[in-house]
């Protein structure tokens, strides 16, 4: 599911610290959207303009509090898997395939502190908050006995949900809807944009991604599961199980906000081709044998007194 659909409490930024000029939020609205990598094989057209009205240090900011607050009742509860857990290493050999192939969606995601945990629950879930705050289920691996290549697709899907920015644009979009262009515009002159920005924490939760988004994240995911040496044909399997678990458990929440089906199944199968030879170069590349990657630290006090969860993994990305 996605992470907003799943967010259980919200950590409002602090109205006196305004992270952005109101003029210059309205002003990067109102310019040109942002285009897909010139190298992108798959074709998912430009990033709407209107994501640039929250500001994406706020956003983050957010959702590293909510990730924070996960894992800690998580953890208190027994729940989250330790750095030893196969599952969890398994998954984060996984991710260090893909992460160096995310920044070309995304620039900022050079400098995103990446994670990957696990929490032991039976449902079939998986996110990537803003930030790069991966997060999977083990019911999801465990009940659809998901392969390597399988577990890639998943993680490429989240992963670029949070690189298109779909939860910012999701959040500007209900904003500007609630309050009018023009009245916004004007709103943003008086300087309220602060007041806005301040309830991000408390937007997160009500959010969710559209089919558009969907349909975007399913093919951006490939071609970064593809890169990353994992078979797109296994985004093929990955959804004809997806649809049979459907089928059989119902509406459960990863299902009602990714609805599988043959329409998407079909767009799969017809954008396969396009990313065979990303596989084939990653695959020979070398990506088949990654780094382990390294585990997730303890908290670090930061300096406005939450806590910081760093890993050095999001640091040494040097291409997409």
């Amino acid at each position: 599911m996605c992470w907003i659909c799943h967010a259980k409490t919200s950590h409002p930024a602090a109205a006196d610290r305004p992270l952005w000029s109101p003029r210059r939020a309205f002003l990067l609205a109102a310019g040109s959207a942002v285009a897909a990598p010139v190298l992108a094989q798959v074709d998912v057209g430009r990033s709407s303009s209107m994501r640039n009205l929250v500001p994406a240090e706020q956003l983050e900011q957010a959702a590293q509090q909510q990730y924070a607050q996960l894992l800690a009742e998580a953890r208190a509860k027994g729940l989250l898997a330790g750095d030893g857990n196969p599952q969890l290493r398994r998954l984060r050999a996984i991710a260090q395939r893909l992460i160096p192939y995310t920044a070309q969606w995304n620039e900022r995601a050079r400098n995103w502190r990446w994670e990957v945990n696990l929490f032991n629950s039976k449902s079939i879930n998986a996110f990537c908050m803003p930030g790069g705050k991966i997060g999977f289920f083990t019911g999801i691996l465990d009940q659809l006995k998901l392969s390597d290549d399988e577990v890639a697709m998943i993680m490429g899907h989240e992963m670029a949900h949070a690189l298109r920015e779909h939860a910012r644009e999701r959040m500007a979009k209900t904003t500007a809807t609630s309050l009018g262009l023009e009245v916004a515009a004007s709103l943003f002159g008086l300087g309220q944009l602060g007041q806005l920005g301040a309830n991000v924490g408390s937007q997160l939760a009500a959010l969710k991604y559209s089919r558009d988004d969907e349909t975007e994240a399913d093919l951006v995911g490939l071609e970064i599961a593809a890169r990353g040496g994992y078979n797109p044909n296994a985004a093929v399997s990955l959804w004809n199980k997806m649809t049979a678990a459907s089928q059989r458990q119902g509406g459960t929440s990863f299902f009602s906000s990714h609805p599988s089906g043959p329409d998407r199944t079909r767009r799969l199968q017809a954008n396969i081709p396009r990313v065979e030879g990303l596989y084939r170069q990653g695959r020979g590349s070398g990506a088949a044998t990654p780094a382990a990657v390294p585990a997730s630290p303890a908290p670090v006090p930061a300096p406005g007194g939450e806590p910081r969860f760093d890993t050095p993994v999001g640091r040494t990305i040097d291409a997409r």
